[in-house]
């Protein structure tokens, strides 16, 4: 009979072939779901002194100024984006009319349209004039050059670093300490007459190489990452503890074989409290089952369960089970026996019809029969490797769950490496909603998924 913990892991993995079934195909970056500049925003502006062009990215100063309120703001369409590591925008000046009072910064929505960005709480500017740096009040401080007519001025934001930055003819000038959590929009002020720029928000080139200011940021990130001080072998003992846990017996051999000159001992469970002896449990055979999976050989890999773990599968109709049974069904898809594929489903998958937990992977199995081509259809997902994966991991939790010593059975659901990715995934959240949510952003499914990396680098399919 299946334990409660048992049926714990295999609801888990249940879970998991869920996901990956609503996920798949809907692969969309969270950064590309924000609303990005392109365009001059006409309607909140000081529009009475500022002319702007049809295509709403230029401006033009017509007036004779009078006092400081006379200044012709305009901000961008949307805000900076925030999801990712930075963001840049350019103007061009067309003419730097009689004062040369060309601004370019960064201003929040309740920015004062009738004042130069940096001037107002919550604002940097960035002003051509006197090359001063404004940022929250009208008092400048030493920044950087002059710009005027010809010139191509740039501001940025490095979420990474939290600063703003702004550059000149493609070099940057200068970097101040972004103080604001909330939205910044990009915007620009002219402030004397025939002052007149072009905004360039990413459409065309910039001038400023921002690609390898990108690079140079996560290098210096990463050089950050790798002064910190870890014991000698801690990323060996770390790829050793996954292909233990995985079943990944020959290349777990070749590894310990490479390595056995090289690296000295260490003491894991000492390190982070793995327990090597648990992961050792059943590795030839976890192996075996793995493979087997692998390969599609489903009916093969039921039959050494039966023989080996019986208490794994005593009813067949437990969710690992389902698993396995679904799997075949996708299999004799794969191989193009579509009879024989509905005659098995008709047996084997109708015992989970009427249940809810079930339906909507049936759903995605029986749908493989409707197209020509399933592997290009829309769940042509079912196909792919990843779900040989959710199957093949299953089954090895809940073999490793038979361990009558194990202290911890739901430790059988992640290896150490996914923990520590988990971890990983707390801290960076922790830290990105520090700066009010602004950053890259990173969440668990992306991290594990350079798991199957890993797999691909360590786990050679002839020796796994």
């Amino acid at each position: 009979m299946v334990s409660n913990q048992q049926e714990k892991i295999s609801n888990y993995f249940l879970e998991q072939a869920k996901l990956n079934a609503s996920s798949s195909g809907d692969d969309i970056n969270e950064d590309e779901n924000e609303p990005l500049p392109n365009e001059l925003n006409t309607v909140n502006s000081s529009g009475g002194f500022l002319v702007v062009s049809t295509d709403k990215l230029s401006v033009k100063y017509t007036n004779v100024n009078l006092h400081g309120h006379d200044v012709g703001v305009i901000q961008a369409n949307h805000p900076a984006p925030v999801k990712r590591i930075m963001y840049y925008f350019e103007m061009t000046v067309k003419n730097a009319g009689t004062k040369g009072q060309i601004a370019i910064g960064f201003t929040t929505e309740s920015f004062k349209m009738r004042r130069q960005p940096g001037w107002e709480a919550n604002s940097y500017g960035y002003h051509g004039d006197d090359g001063l740096l404004y940022r929250g009040h009208g008092k400048g401080e030493t920044f950087g050059p002059t710009f005027t007519t010809g010139d191509v001025v740039g501001g940025g934001i490095n979420y990474a670093s939290e600063g703003v930055f702004f550059t000149k003819n493609g070099h940057v000038v200068g970097t101040v300490y972004k103080d604001v959590k909330s939205q910044l929009f990009p915007t620009i002020a002219v402030h004397s007459q025939n002052e007149e720029v072009t905004v360039n928000f990413g459409e065309e080139e910039f001038l400023f190489d921002l690609e390898s200011h990108e690079v140079e940021e996560r290098l210096r990130q990463q050089s950050r990452i790798e002064k910190l001080s870890l014991p000698q072998n801690i990323s060996y003992g770390i790829v050793r503890s996954y292909l233990l846990h995985y079943g990944y017996e020959d290349t777990l051999n070749v590894l310990d074989a490479a390595t056995s000159n090289s690296v000295p001992p260490i003491n894991v469970s000492q390190q982070n409290g793995f327990i090597e002896q648990d992961k050792l449990y059943a590795l030839n055979q976890r192996k075996t089952l793995r493979q087997l999976i692998r390969m599609g050989q489903i009916d093969d890999a039921f039959g050494k369960l039966r023989d080996w773990y019986p208490q794994i599968i005593p009813d067949d109709n437990s969710p690992v089970c389902f698993l396995l049974h679904s799997q075949n069904f996708i299999e004799l898809v794969r191989v193009g026996k579509l009879e024989d594929a509905v005659k098995y489903g008709r047996v084997e998958l109708a015992k989970f019809f009427g249940l809810e937990e079930y339906k909507e992977l049936i759903r995605e199995c029986v749908a493989l029969l409707a197209y020509e081509e399933p592997l290009k259809s829309p769940v042509g997902h079912l196909l792919g490797e990843s779900q040989r994966e959710i199957v093949a991991d299953a089954v090895n939790a809940m073999v490793l769950s038979t361990n009558s010593g194990l202290k911890d059975p739901l430790s059988c659901l992640h290896s150490q490496l996914e923990k520590l990715l988990r971890q990983l995934t707390a801290c960076v959240l922790e830290r990105r909603s520090f700066s009010g949510g602004q950053g890259e952003t990173f969440n668990l499914h992306q991290a594990l998924s350079k798991t199957c990396y890993l797999r691909q680098i360590y786990v050679c399919p002839s020796l796994g």
